[in-house]
């Protein structure tokens, strides 16, 4: 935004759509400092600074190694031996021209209290407490988030009292009423011609053009429990007259203040939001298995080795300890903890997108009231991804290489695989941009039998900046599928002879460049691509090849991801038409 507070339409249209203006001009008023710059904290300062938000500060003063490679896209092997927030600060501030990005000079303890956002990550408990023990009397929206290997939590504190203007940033609720019957207890809305009201229990509505109960007509909102997906109750209307016929309900959507203990209380008793409820007995059993890994890195000075058993013991053993002291222990499996020990020294640029984009949205929510933040914690884990035969000790070691952090959860072997993988990307727009960061990060296709071939025939243009990281200003008219082709290997130059972009639509007018020869080399394809046309045409084409296919998508908050296996005939849209 600008110094007047004026919004840049032309760059923040599809942020505007989904945000709304008083949100966006809250952004434009808050500070956020981001501590630790590995590949979690780089997300999250990515996605922050493309938002639009008053200033980012930086501060991570430790010194980069190799391994962060695997998942830091603003580092490159020149800069080993350099601070990460110094080397990070001058790529970050490419990406938005209207947030200055700056590196925290000073003593960082009192320097808190002069942001409105204070983001942690991968930060020892100790440091994290006592960060939080400044910013929770303040009034500074705290947020504090890790991840190891396949696992990642997040913990948000918002103050005593945080108000959410909008809970889920939804059009409100409207629809046509049938009968409204008269009753001093549970008044019965039902709606015309068995029509969904959509409306959830603590809803509160209004009514217009109501005959015979005109009382309702402009009423103060009244909650609202659902009976069904037709009916739902406003509570008594026995001093109401008769209804008679017609009538509008209009959804009236309702503040709603939220407390926040600080982190020291919640560790104690942890509010947990739960985000597979196939997991459900996971988050407890992870909230103190990250402890006792916290609790083991500060006697031992170092991460447990990789798939190692006596360090792994070691960490069961703290937590279980930790566990046997709580007021609400938790069964344990030792299992889950000792692959959360195996894995800890692991950093994936995949699960760092996840949660920097999870964490980024959680800034916003702070700053703006818009949307139900996380209350309080969340922890996650991926073990589906490992594979069926698990990595060795041996195969998990180091081997110096930029890909250590992701050798250390799923071995040499997996690197190799991936390394000699053939991708195919269709569409090089948002989606696309992480996905070639990701691929580059973890070294997909730099091997001798690799390869990325990316295809997207749109130009770049400046509403496009907002979104799609791997393109700047100068770049305006610029083919995306080029561009994007030269920005990874700006971030990885072993990508380099490995990556050919086209400009080409996908369709059977392009079956000479596209041709079975090129179907019949790759090892799978991933969509990108906002045109449902051709997302059916490389479905058709997958299932024809048999190759696996991952589809994904974008609305507004919402997405969805898909992934086909074609070795058993699966049509994703054919047999949906």
């Amino acid at each position: 935004m600008d110094v007047d507070n004026t919004i840049d339409e032309s760059l923040y249209s599809r942020q505007l759509y989904v945000l709304g203006r008083e949100a966006m001009l809250r952004m434009s008023q808050s500070n956020v400092l981001i501590i630790g710059l590995r590949g979690l904290g780089i997300e999250i300062a990515k996605n922050v600074i493309l938002a639009g938000v008053k200033s980012v500060t930086l501060y991570d003063p430790e010194l980069t190694q190799l391994s962060d490679l695997s998942s830091q896209f603003f580092l490159t092997e020149e800069d080993v031996g350099k601070r990460r927030d110094e080397v990070s600060c001058p790529r970050l501030k490419e990406l938005n021209n209207y947030v200055p990005v700056s590196v925290l000079e000073g003593d960082l303890m009192s320097s808190i209290t002069n942001y409105q956002v204070v983001v942690c990550t991968n930060t020892p408990l100790k440091q994290q407490i006592e960060i939080n023990n400044i910013t929770h009397p303040n009034g500074i929206k705290f947020i504090s988030t890790s991840i190891k290997g396949l696992f990642g939590m997040t913990f948000n504190d918002f103050g005593d009292t945080f108000e959410v203007t909008d809970q889920n940033g939804e059009e409100p609720k409207s629809g046509m009423v049938a009968a409204i019957t008269k009753s001093a207890d549970q008044s019965v809305v039902t709606c015309l011609d068995e029509t969904r009201h959509n409306l959830e229990d603590g809803d509160y509505v209004t009514f217009s053009e109501i005959k015979g109960m005109t009382e309702l007509n402009g009423c103060e909102p009244r909650k609202i429990s659902v009976l069904g997906p037709y009916t739902f109750s406003i509570g008594d209307t026995s001093n109401l007259s008769d209804y008679i016929s017609g009538g509008l309900f209009h959804q009236v959507k309702q503040p709603k203040t939220l407390k926040f203990k600080s982190l020291v209380d919640s560790i104690k008793e942890p509010e947990m939001f739960i985000s597979d409820f196939a997991k459900f007995d996971r988050p407890g059993q992870l909230h103190v298995g990250f402890q006792a890994l916290d609790s083991f890195i500060e006697k031992n000075g170092r991460y447990p080795l990789p798939r190692n058993e006596n360090d792994a013991n070691d960490v069961l053993a703290i937590a279980k300890e930790i566990n046997s002291s709580s007021p609400n222990p938790v069964d344990i499996d030792d299992n889950l903890i000792k692959e959360l020990a195996f894995q800890s020294r692991g950093d994936l640029s995949p699960m760092a997108a996840l949660f920097g984009g999870l964490v980024a949205q959680e800034v916003l929510k702070a700053i703006s009231g818009k949307f139900m933040p996380i209350t309080q914690y969340m922890y996650f884990d991926s073990l589906e991804s490992l594979p069926s035969q698990l990595p060795t000790e041996a195969s998990c070691a180091p081997i110096g290489s930029r890909y250590d952090n992701q050798i250390a959860v799923f071995g040499k072997e997996f690197q190799e695989k991936i390394e000699n993988t053939k991708e195919f990307l269709v569409g090089a727009g948002a989606i696309g941009c992480e996905m070639l960061k990701n691929w580059a990060m973890m070294g997909l296709g730099v091997g001798k039998d690799g390869f990325i071939y990316l295809t997207d025939m749109d130009s770049i243009e400046k509403s496009n900046l907002n979104r799609q990281f791997l393109f700047r200003p100068w770049d305006v008219t610029k083919l995306k599928s080029e561009t994007a082709a030269a920005a990874i290997h700006k971030m990885n130059k072993q990508t380099e002879g490995h990556i050919k972009a086209f400009s080409d639509r996908v369709g059977t007018e392009t079956e000479n460049i596209f041709n079975d020869d090129f179907w019949e080399s790759l090892s799978g394809v991933t969509n990108a691509l906002d045109n449902v046309d051709a997302r059916k045409y490389v479905d058709l084409r997958c299932v024809f090849f048999r190759k696996p296919l991952i589809e994904s998508g974008t609305l507004g908050t919402k997405g969805n991801t898909q992934v086909s296996f074609n070795i058993i005939i699966n049509y994703l849209f054919i047999c949906n038409k």
